[in-house]
């Protein structure tokens, strides 16, 4: 038999709650160009930053409670773009860049982070409009 996990809402929200509190006040947003790590706990290498952002404190209200959960950060400051590519993958990081979680970003819903290009240049202003985590099992 195949296994299929499914989780209560309680536990969606508790699971995106966690990441909240594992983020702190003063999170940062690192966009990157290349190929993302296997997840947070493996170092950037080749991966060029892109942009690095301030998320707000704290970084998102409780998630929503439904199927599924939705958690949907506060604002998030714009940056200036450090490096010409294409925006790729993110990391979100404490302040004091412990890496927290990894997700894709590009243009349209199908990724985690939704631009709307993921050409960037050297020196333009990123300007992040939203950014949602769900937790859908």
């Amino acid at each position: 038999m195949a296994h299929n996990p499914t989780y209560s809402i309680a536990l969606n929200q508790a699971r995106l709650a966690a990441i909240v509190t594992a983020l702190g006040n003063g999170a940062l947003l690192k966009i990157y160009d290349g190929a993302q790590p296997a997840n947070p706990d493996t170092a950037i290498t080749s991966q060029n930053l892109l942009s690095s952002h301030t998320c707000g404190s704290p970084f998102a209200p409780a998630s929503s409670a439904a199927h599924p959960s939705v958690l949907t950060a506060n604002a998030i400051a714009s940056a200036t773009c450090g490096f010409t590519s294409a925006a790729a993958w993110f990391r979100l990081t404490t302040s004091a860049g412990v890496a927290v979680l990894d997700g894709t970003a590009g243009v349209g819903s199908t990724f985690d982070l939704n631009l709307s290009s993921t050409a960037f240049s050297n020196g333009q202003t990123v300007n992040i409009t939203a950014l949602t985590i769900t937790s859908n099992t």
